[in-house]
């Protein structure tokens, strides 16, 4: 009987390594949780209206900024890295809070009302009643790895309610010498996101 039950005993630890050198394995292969990143990354307009400051007018008049479109590798909240011409990554350790076209949207509105005083409202049902469309095409949001660079290119479209001209132009800011980590990335981002709402906005001024 000692026997039998010594003989059941070592089955049992068999069972139990192999238990647990399977979910090791497993552990390898599968994530058994969501580990947050180390950075969120957001835009923020480095020209803003101040506090206070009010725009009126009839909505007719206004400057409506649509949300741009982009293709699938930048419509993400991963940050692309751009590997060659033909293949792109994404950075280690960064996700954006907002899809990048929802967030360069926002900028580049609040820049409009810094720099041109007039009033300016976001997308929505407004784009039926605005006197000027502002949209276009996000082409690039990221990094570039043969560069060692930030990359923000923009195809602005700017219609005008009625019969006024279709415009384009393209709009873009690099900013050199960046370490391909989330931090230093994050930071270029801004300043070349906020480089090319200036140049947009100085556009539709002109």
């Amino acid at each position: 009987m000692r026997d039998k039950a010594m003989n059941r005993f070592g089955r049992q630890l068999l069972t139990a390594a192999a238990a647990l050198g399977l979910t090791a394995g497993l552990a390898g292969c599968v994530s058994l949780g969501t580990k947050p990143p180390d950075q969120l990354l957001k835009l923020t307009a480095e020209d803003s209206a101040p506090a206070g400051a009010t725009a009126s007018g009839q909505l007719t008049d206004a400057i409506v900024v649509m949300d741009p479109e982009s293709d699938r590798g930048l419509d993400v909240l991963r940050v692309p890295v751009r590997v060659n011409d033909s293949s792109i990554a994404y950075l280690k350790d960064a996700l954006w809070v907002e899809k990048p076209t929802r967030q360069f949207r926002s900028l580049l509105a609040e820049t409009l009302r810094a720099r041109t005083g007039q009033l300016v409202v976001e997308g929505g049902d407004f784009e039926v009643t605005g006197k000027t469309l502002i949209g276009g095409r996000l082409l690039q949001m990221g990094y570039d790895a043969q560069r060692s660079a930030v990359v923000v290119r923009f195809d602005a479209v700017r219609s005008e309610r009625g019969n006024g001209p279709l415009q384009t132009r393209r709009f873009e800011a690099v900013v050199n010498g960046i370490e391909a980590k989330a931090g230093p990335v994050g930071v270029a981002l801004n300043q070349a996101s906020n480089d090319v709402a200036r140049q947009v906005a100085d556009w539709i001024k002109g």
